[in-house]
C-alpha cells in the first residue's frame, strides 16, 4: 500500500479518504483537480493507491485491479489508520467509490461519496447496485449527465433510499462535458466538490 497523500486545510470540518479508479491512480490529474476543489470547502483530503496501482508506480508494469474483497479489505485496514481527530467521511472514483459503497456499516463512517458512480459496464445491462439497498450509511453520487457507466435517463427510474445523485450537465464519466456546452472539465470538477461539501454539512448537522 502507498503512504497517504494529504490535502489539508487551515481549519478542516471533515475528512475524505479518497480512492482512484481503475486505470489512473492517486496523483491524476483528476484526482488532483478534485482534492485542490475540496480544500477550498474545508474538507481535508486523504488519497491513497491500492496495492495494485502502487506495484504499477513503482515496477512500471501495469496489471488489472485486483479483486472487490481485496480491495475492499485494503480499504478498511486505511479506515482503521485513520485518527478520530475529525468526522470521517470515504469515496472514490468510480471503481473507488464502487469499494468504499461495498464496505457495510463501520462505525467511523459518515457517509461515502462516488465521484462517477460505475451503475454498470458501457453497453452492458449487468447492474453493480445490489448493495444499494443494504447501504451502512448515506451514499452521495456526483455523477456526469451522459456517463456511460450510467446516465441520466437510465437512473431517472431508478429509487434507493440511501442513495442522493447530483447530476453535472453533459458530464462524461470522468465529469467532461462537450465543448459546445461551453462547460469545462475543472468546472464540473468544482461542481463535484461543492456538491460533496454541502453533503458533508447536511450529514454533519443532522449528527449534532
Amino acid at each position: 500500500m502507498t503512504e497517504f497523500i494529504k490535502d489539508k486545510p487551515a481549519q478542516p470540518k471533515a475528512r475524505l479518504l479518497l480512492a482512484h479508479g481503475a486505470g489512473a491512480g492517486a496523483g491524476s490529474d483528476f484526482m488532483c483537480q478534485l482534492a485542490a476543489q475540496l480544500l477550498q470547502h474545508n474538507v481535508e483530503v486523504w488519497r491513497f493507491n491500492f496495492a495494485y496501482m502502487q506495484r504499477f508506480i513503482d515496477t512500471g508494469k501495469r496489471s488489472l485491479p485486483d479483486k472487490l474483497p481485496l480491495l475492499q479489505q485494503q480499504f478498511s485496514q486505511l479506515i482503521e489508520q485513520c485518527p478520530d481527530d475529525l468526522p470521517l467521511f470515504i469515496g472514490g472514483k468510480s471503481m473507488g467509490g464502487r469499494v468504499a459503497s461495498m464496505l457495510g456499516p463501520h462505525s467511523k463512517l459518515r457517509a461515502i461519496f462516488a465521484f462517477g458512480y460505475p451503475f454498470h459496464a458501457p453497453k452492458k445491462q449487468q447492474w453493480r447496485t445490489e448493495h444499494f439497498t443494504a447501504l451502512g450509511c448515506k451514499l452521495f453520487i456526483a455523477q456526469g449527465e451522459r456517463d456511460a457507466f450510467g446516465n441520466r435517463e437510465e437512473i431517472a427510474a431508478q429509487s434507493w433510499p440511501q442513495v442522493t445523485v447530483n447530476w453535472l450537465t453533459d458530464g462524461d464519466h470522468d465529469l467532461k462535458p462537450r465543448v459546445k456546452t461551453g462547460l469545462t472539465q475543472s468546472q464540473l470538477i468544482a461542481q463535484a466538490a461543492q456538491f460533496c461539501s454541502r453533503s458533508i454539512d447536511e450529514v454533519l448537522l443532522a449528527n449534532q
